[in-house]
């Protein structure tokens, strides 16, 4: 999702994408907000300027590379790059460009307004379909490329999130997914594009025609764990899978992590803060901390940022009546016990743990005229697997910890932004 593949009038590459976790383009996103208004951008897009929206991307190439710039006559995203050179065609689906900050959300087309703007030529845009719908089919080239027959069709498709979505059944309102992968999101369905005023949760059309869905992202879930194991070891390796080490050896602390806290903020963050200079801390050390309670609290330090996007939700009547969790994290018998614990909900997993690969297949399976619609296939091809309800004790205990997480980062942001006094001077 969000990533820029360039290509010339030829169909080559110009230069490597840029793709969504890449921060460089902080001055393009403030620029936007100050030339433009953030207020404005939220009602052409339905979403604020960020770092890692497609617009943003474009500008720093424009503004860095300018003679790689002039070369540019097409704009995919990376997935529609595999597309292209497997149907020729230039196209993208509509859940997918919300994440441009070039799409009209509301209407589901490109938004004249904010190319206008910023000055993008429309004609550099992919053609726009419904995820579900045929874009094209595999052209000789694709064919013998990869051994899939010519004239196959190929249906348009969703970024990961919202093929992710379809993979757990989170179609309709009242269905809200938590995937914890190198980030993570919380997705709730809607029937209308709901808006948060502040931004700080993501409009976007669902991979389902005439359905939306609103998005709150953590930027380092699953990067927080891997992060500990890369820079710290996961002990003595007994021949399982490391996570499982460092997971099953976070079980052995109790909830709370005894005071210690994990702000997840690795690489900045975008729900609820926005900030991409964000930082991420360990708080609340002592001497009697353990490996495990460093762990334990970047487990549960994770699962408090994605409850801040529950908060949201809150305040936006965005209603939820079931959770089901996916990625990796869904895959740890802790990890989802913390999540039900953090929420104060029952959440629960479903038999197929391909995710957003499983939820593309279905909408292939739509566009090929298996299903007539999205919500059909989904009535039959999810299926719950297991359940796992909150701990009374160590939800109350969980629940009182959120509110000193949700205290930590103005904290934080204050210490490292505060100039120092006049009279002080550096040691």
């Amino acid at each position: 999702m969000h990533g820029a593949v360039l290509l010339d009038e030829k169909g080559d590459v110009v230069r490597p994408a840029l793709i969504w976790c890449d921060q460089r383009t902080e001055p393009q996103s403030r620029e936007l907000a100050e030339t433009i208004g953030t207020d404005r951008i939220i009602q052409l897009t339905s979403n604020p300027p960020l770092t890692n929206f497609t617009l943003t991307k474009l500008l720093w190439v424009r503004e860095n590379e300018p003679a790689l710039w002039s070369r540019a006559r097409h704009l995919l995203l990376p997935k529609d790059y595999v597309r292209y050179r497997l149907t020729g065609e230039c196209a993208i689906d509509v859940a997918d460009a919300s994440g441009t900050l070039l799409l009209d959300v509301a209407a589901r087309e490109w938004s004249a307004g904010m190319l206008r703007y910023a000055a993008i030529d429309r004609q550099m845009l992919p053609t726009l379909h419904e995820s579900p719908a045929v874009c094209g089919n595999v052209s000789a080239a694709g064919a013998k490329a990869t051994g899939i027959p010519a004239g196959t069709p190929v249906v348009a498709g969703a970024g990961d999130q919202a093929a992710g979505a379809v993979g757990m059944g989170i179609v309709r309102p009242g269905a809200v997914s938590v995937t914890i992968g190198t980030s993570g999101v919380v997705f709730a369905a809607t029937d209308r594009p709901a808006l948060d005023p502040r931004g700080r949760l993501h409009t976007f059309c669902h991979a389902i025609p005439g359905r939306w869905h609103v998005m709150g992202v953590t930027q380092a879930a699953g990067l927080s764990l891997r992060w500990f194991r890369d820079r710290f070891g996961a002990g003595a390796d007994d021949g399982r899978d490391a996570y499982e080490r460092l997971v099953e050896e976070a079980s052995t602390a109790g909830a709370g992590a005894e005071g210690l806290f994990w702000l997840p903020y690795l690489m900045g963050e975008r729900t609820p803060h926005l900030d991409p200079g964000a930082r991420a801390a360990l708080v609340g050390l002592a001497a009697s901390h353990t490996r495990a309670h460093v762990v334990r609290a970047i487990l549960e330090g994770v699962a408090f940022s994605l409850k801040d996007s529950f908060t949201i939700f809150d305040e936006m009547s965005v209603p939820v009546e079931r959770i089901r969790l996916g990625g990796g994290g869904a895959r740890s018998a802790l990890w989802r016990q913390i999540q039900a614990d953090v929420y104060g909900r029952e959440v629960e997993t479903v038999e197929s743990e391909e995710g957003a690969a499983y939820g593309a297949a279905i909408l292939a399976g739509v566009g090929a005229g298996n299903w007539s619609t999205v919500e059909e296939a989904c009535r039959q091809a999810v299926r719950t697997k297991e359940k796992t309800a909150p701990n009374e004790e160590s939800a109350a205990i969980l629940s009182r910890n959120y509110l000193t997480y949700r205290r930590l980062y103005p904290a934080l942001r204050a210490a490292l932004t505060a100039e120092a006094p006049p009279s002080t001077k550096p040691v």
